[in-house]
């Protein structure tokens, strides 16, 4: 573990002038892309297993209904096409993508404090999703969601410690013209926070238009290549074992213009996937090593992130169950499998199949965001706002799952052990010397900032206390943030130079 031992010196009234100062980065007690990988529900052998029957799968079963351009691409890279017409992976070509493979990639921010860098098992979390509704609390109802919503969610997440990346988490409804609804998910998100963002596309030829929006952004296509700040999230696979055809044409455009992809597996456990744990992630497994052999065919060692995202199943009804036991599990046994392969990786996390934030969403979204991070997974995604196995994105929870994401952290941190946290100094002090306890007491006080995660919401007072204090509610108070924040302007907008060029460019629906 990295030793937390705080810098600073002098006194008590010192002390708490540097408390009111936000801690300098390598000072704070959680922080992006600490290392998980504690939690290993995989042996060895189990890893291998399953990578066995993942190249077993793609050697014998194959993948269908590949584009003629994924088609030309992956043969000419020595895959196999059938008389099926299924696209088959010897064993050998999987390897040798493997070798080739990007194992380090840096997602950028358009600040660079917020690039993330992904190898080994740094953690990072952060949103994602197609939710079609939006979580009214106030009204204890859904309605469906708009750009409004979406460009609401990127400024809340801008200023969120322990939301390191935005991933679109709500389709924009309100947009009937699916071009301009994809211009203006891009406009929306880009203008809301400076960190990193992922977007999907839906027809091969917006992402043209996209591009064009991006460049205008960074400065020039130069600029954009330089430091792409956006990722395309591509379902290029529609499970089980096939390949989505318009995704992967997607797919080659955003490779051309430099656009770092996510390659997204999202199996159905019991439905689109085996049931079984173990089936599920071979699968997704052997999907996305498919999608790796096609994007180094397409450009080698473009950055790609090994996507496996499958989700639980109630086999009693058929629903999602995004918050279960078993969905952390298939989380972390993914997270594990990156490893294994030492590439950069993603799967879900942090969803609730409740509809409110309540009890149930608070341990549903903490059992698999815990779970995922100690596993070492690189980019935890879902993991703040969302809710009803997907359907709805709620503001406020996404402000509270910064509260559980920060415990989760700290989780992930673990326990450092050296001289100064042994602590023998202290107890000699304390027991032989001093007071019989540690309150006040040098040590204490010096570390009580590195050492602790602190909410920002979640109550800790005393009965009394919150009585006195009015009886705070977790969720109204959740929504005074809310308004607090989106009341400031927003720190991503653009240039107003920028701005009319991009609206002489695209129709772009939110207002200056």
């Amino acid at each position: 573990m990295t030793d937390q031992t705080p810098l600073r010196s002098g006194g008590r009234a010192a002390r708490r002038a540097a408390r009111s100062q936000p801690l300098a980065a390598h000072l704070r007690p959680v922080r992006p892309g600490m290392e998980g990988g504690q939690y290993k529900p995989l042996s060895q052998a189990d890893m291998q297993a399953i990578h066995n029957a993942a190249l077993e799968a793609l050697e014998t079963i194959g993948l269908a209904d590949a584009p003629p351009s994924g088609v030309a691409y992956l043969t000419g890279a020595g895959a196999v096409e059938g008389a099926d017409g299924r696209i088959r992976f010897p064993r050998a070509l999987v390897e040798d993508t493997l070798a080739k493979a990007n194992r380090s990639i840096t997602l950028c921010a358009r600040d660079p404090v917020h690039d993330l860098e992904l190898s080994g098992n740094r953690v990072h979390y952060g949103t994602a999703g197609a939710a079609v509704h939006l979580v009214d609390v106030a009204t204890n109802s859904y309605r469906e969601c708009g750009l409004q919503d979406l460009h609401d969610a990127a400024r809340i997440t801008d200023v969120l410690d322990n939301i390191h990346f935005l991933q679109r988490p709500m389709v924009c409804r309100d947009i009937t013209d699916n071009y301009e609804m994809d211009m203006n998910t891009v406009y929306g998100c880009c203008s809301g926070t400076m960190k990193h963002i992922g977007t999907s596309f839906t027809d091969p030829s917006y992402v043209k238009g996209a591009l064009e929006m991006l460049h205008l952004i960074a400065g020039s296509e130069d600029k954009w290549r330089a430091r792409p700040f956006m990722s395309n999230s591509n379902c290029f696979v529609v499970p089980p074992m096939k390949f989505a055809t318009e995704s992967c044409q997607v797919m080659e455009a955003c490779i051309e213009g430099g656009m770092p992809v996510l390659l997204l597996s999202a199996g159905m456990a019991g439905a689109t996937a085996p049931s079984t744990i173990a089936g599920a992630i071979t699968q997704a497994v052997a999907e996305c090593l498919a999608g790796l052999v096609y994007v180094n065919a397409v450009k080698p060692g473009h950055p790609a992130i090994f996507g496996t995202w499958p989700f639980g199943l109630d086999l009693r009804s058929g629903a999602m169950t995004g918050g279960s036991g078993e969905q952390a599990l298939l989380t972390a046994g993914c997270a594990q499998m990156h490893g294994f392969y030492a590439l950069p990786g993603g799967a879900a996390g942090g969803i609730a199949d409740a509809k409110m934030p309540d009890m149930q969403a608070g341990w549903e979204q903490m059992c698999s965001n815990v779970m995922a991070g100690l596993s070492g997974c690189n980019m935890i995604y879902e993991a703040a706002g969302m809710h009803a196995s997907l359907l709805g994105f709620c503001h406020e929870s996404l402000i509270l799952g910064d509260d559980i994401i920060g415990q989760a952290l700290r989780c992930v941190r673990g326990i450092e052990v050296n001289e100064e946290t042994l602590a023998l100094d202290q107890m000699r002090a304390v027991c032989l010397d001093g007071p019989g306890h540690y309150l006040g007491t040098e040590q204490t006080l010096s570390r009580m900032e590195v050492d602790h995660v602190y909410p920002s919401l979640g109550n800790r007072s005393s009965p009394k206390e919150w009585d006195e204090l009015g009886k705070p509610e977790l969720v109204a108070n959740a929504t005074l943030r809310k308004e607090a924040i989106l009341a400031e302007r927003s720190r991503a907008r653009f240039d107003p130079i920028v701005d009319k060029a991009i609206r002489e460019r695209f129709n772009i629906y939110l207002s200056v």
